[in-house]
């Protein structure tokens, strides 16, 4: 390791790195929203759909409904893109 690795100065009085701050200006889903896409899901489970799929219509879901968007819309988004 070379010798100026650990001679770096570090000036008194210089602010700490910032650390990131957790959003909380995200919207969550009500408790409704949770059931019915609970139930979505459970239906395409049994329509075949993969883990993987599954996970990722999910958070396509979640992303759709958090901006307000109803259930069968947001599907219908998903879906088509």
């Amino acid at each position: 390791m070379p010798e100026h690795y650990d001679e770096t100065p570090v000036e008194e009085g210089t602010p700490p790195v910032e650390t990131k701050k957790p959003r909380t200006n995200g919207k969550k889903l009500t408790d409704k929203q949770k059931d019915e896409l609970k139930k979505h899901m459970e239906k395409q489970k049994k329509a075949g759909m993969s883990l993987t799929e599954q996970r990722s219509h999910r958070m396509k879901m979640m992303q759709k409904m958090r901006a307000g968007k109803s259930l069968k819309v947001a599907h219908k988004e998903v879906t088509s893109s």
